[in-house]
């Protein structure tokens, strides 16, 4: 399994698309992972410390493992198949280890809200894992953030039945 942290939260100017982009913690590998709006939003929020009035979806979960005397041990980007990505939840209680099958936006929004490790297994990364070319990127002083090469990609994508979803 190769660890993995949530480097951005990516929104189409052009169309509805979001894109979560995972990077490899001691790599240069990005995951990008199409999601759905609320899964995007619900990561972000939590990312920059936005609290609900009410527990939201993911708030839930997580009540429920901790209220269950759970503790999610690690989220898993398990697997690429036909285009759609899939995940996994590892759910300790007590000695016993639950694998709970998930899609990847949800087990990181809750792997965020639990303080949970995020892997995924390398022949995902090695499908789907993109390196950022030098060639394409923008020079440091032009680029606010370094994430333009990325908004590009997003802004270009064409999700049709061919590209790996969620």
């Amino acid at each position: 399994m190769i660890e993995l942290e949530v480097y951005s939260i990516l929104y189409s100017l052009l169309s509805r698309h979001r894109m979560m982009l995972l990077k490899e913690t001691h790599g240069e590998r990005f995951l990008p992972i199409s999601i759905g709006q609320h899964e995007s939003e619900a990561i972000a929020m939590h990312l920059q410390g936005v609290v609900a009035p009410r527990p939201l979806t993911h708030d839930l979960l997580r009540s429920v493992i901790t209220e269950l005397k759970g503790r999610l041990d690690y989220v898993l980007v398990s697997a690429l198949d036909g285009g759609t990505f899939h995940a996994r939840l590892a759910v300790m209680q007590g000695e016993a280890l639950t694998l709970i099958d998930s899609r990847p936006s949800d087990a990181v929004a809750l792997a965020v809200r639990m303080g949970a490790p995020i892997y995924a297994e390398p022949e995902v990364l090695a499908k789907a894992g993109i390196v950022p070319s030098p060639d394409i990127s923008t020079p440091a002083d032009e680029s606010l953030d370094g994430l333009d090469v990325f908004r590009d990609f997003v802004d270009t994508l064409d999700l049709g039945d061919n590209e790996p979803k969620e």
